[in-house]
């Protein structure tokens, strides 16, 4: 017996030592691959001199096994196209493969298969019924119908005729030089971050950033200080390595770092969103951030810092970064194209102290090599030309706007239902419900009334949880908001 393989088609085992003939073989082969689905109606097949030469036998069986099939029904012939699986799949059995016996599942009582369950129960979340909907207020959307896509195309085109052979063998684990150096120089202009190329890293997006964090940094059992209400994406990276959440509770000033400080001494490392806390779009006050990066120093500590949208500020200019502000190299910087750009570009990056760099290329190295050359080429030439720079400008103006209008159809619709906090910077705002309203329920019912809306509760991982409503209006115009508010109305 020999196993050999065709183009494009699954593996075909032949026996060339005396079993069934060739072409009974390459029949009962074909029919049983059709019949499975590993080849679907429509599929072309190799023709037959090329299969005969893929197995290196006799073109004599591949003919009289490829008639048997026309035959039967199982492969039509069309004119240009050449022979492909039939449409119509003809009715009766076809010799089947011996099933397989399903294996057991693992007994619940053994530790390793309580470890396995408890880390995939970590990982996975919870279930985001509210996105069952692409209506308004689905929250990280942009504006999709204000993105300057003729430029994109052009720059992406650009790359895309270019016959670099750079741009076709692995790039760098840390991402593409010029990109990284691009990166850079906005950050320091805009972000008032301390970095040079050396020290940025390009991931497919922010969660991509904070796995990596979490690798390089982190090992099964250390403790994490968690905003409490806080992003669950981070929740989930950290339950990749095993680490253990402390929740620190978040109040008009951000991070409570004292009460993290009686809660968890001994934390590694810290998460946090300063300058638009998610949830809650709160602004980290000056005495806070202070009071964190000198008990970070002090002790030894990492701090990562999410910077997902620090862009968008309505009540003054955007605040310096939490990295900015660190002269002991403990802040590790998140930052993500996602939510300027288009969700689908998945290009972020992170910014590392010096001595981190070289654990954190080898990290990425091991777990998916680099990022794809092509988009990473046309955001370089996005940024150095000025459109990045003229579309944030842009996006602040057209934020602004649609955030009155979210405020003015909240009061007009939603009087003393809905509170809003955190409306000062972002993409989206939070509301908190009247109590007794179950916002998990509330988001369900808006989902089947064509509205996106993320419940509040779901950013708690602790047992007090206050009831409310998440609601991005980046991706919403305000028409959408209108309507959007007034069903919402409808479902409370």
């Amino acid at each position: 017996m020999k196993r050999v393989s065709a183009s494009l088609l699954p593996p075909i085992a032949l026996d060339t030592e005396g079993g069934a003939p060739i072409y009974r073989q390459l029949s009962d082969w074909f029919r049983r691959a059709i019949v499975e689905g590993q080849l679907r109606p429509g599929e072309r097949v190799p023709s037959t001199r090329a299969l005969a030469g893929e197995l290196k036998v006799s073109r004599l069986p591949v003919l009289s096994a490829y008639e048997q099939l026309h035959a039967e029904g199982y492969l039509e012939t069309f004119t240009g196209a050449g022979t492909c699986v039939a449409g119509a799949i003809p009715r009766g059995e076809a010799p089947m493969p011996p099933r397989r016996r399903r294996a057991s599942a693992p007994d619940p009582g053994d530790a390793p298969a309580r470890r396995i369950a408890a880390r995939a129960t970590a990982m996975a979340g919870p279930k985001q019924t509210w996105l069952d909907s692409q209506g308004a207020f689905r929250v990280g959307l942009p504006a999709l119908d204000a993105f300057p896509h003729g430029v994109w195309s052009r720059l992406v085109s650009r790359h895309a005729r270019q016959t670099d052979v750079g741009a076709l063998v692995y790039g760098d684990a840390l991402g593409y030089l010029p990109l990284r150096e691009a990166i850079a120089d906005y950050l320091r202009t805009v972000r008032a971050v301390r970095a040079d190329a050396s020290q940025v890293m390009i991931t497919t997006g922010a969660q991509h950033g904070l796995q990596l964090c979490a690798h390089v940094l982190l090992d099964p059992g250390d403790r994490v200080w968690m905003e409490e209400p806080g992003y669950p994406g981070a929740h989930q990276a950290l339950a990749t390595v095993g680490a253990q959440a402390v929740l620190v509770p978040v109040d008009a000033d951000g991070l409570d770092v004292a009460e993290g400080v009686r809660r968890g001494p001994d934390a590694r490392m810290v998460y946090i969103t300063p300058s638009h806390q998610f949830p809650l779009g709160v602004t980290m006050s000056a005495a806070r951030r202070m009071q964190l990066l000198q008990w970070a120093a002090r002790e030894g500590r990492w701090i990562v810092e999410d910077d997902y949208d620090g862009e968008y500020r309505f009540g003054g200019k955007p605040v310096t970064s939490l990295q900015g502000l660190d002269t002991d190299a403990r802040v590790i910087y998140v930052g993500t194209f996602s939510k300027v750009m288009f969700p689908a570009l998945r290009l972020g990056y992170l910014v590392v102290p010096r001595d981190l760099a070289g654990a954190f290329r080898a990290a990425r190295d091991a777990l998916d090599t680099c990022s794809p050359a092509l988009p990473q080429r046309a955001m370089t030439d996005f940024l150095r030309e000025g459109h990045f720079a003229r579309h944030i400008r842009r996006m602040r103006v057209l934020y602004a706007a649609r955030r009155a209008a979210l405020l003015e159809a909240i009061g007009r619709h939603l009087p003393g239902r809905l509170q809003v906090v955190g409306a000062e910077a972002g993409m989206q705002l939070a509301g908190l419900l009247p109590e007794g309203v179950d916002d998990l329920a509330l988001s369900r019912r808006a989902a089947q009334g064509g509205v996106s809306v993320r419940p509040l509760s779901q950013c708690y991982r602790g047992p007090a949880r206050a009831s409310g409503l998440i609601l991005g209006y980046g991706g919403a115009d305000e028409r959408a908001i209108e309507v959007g508010i007034r069903r919402l109305a409808r479902c409370l």
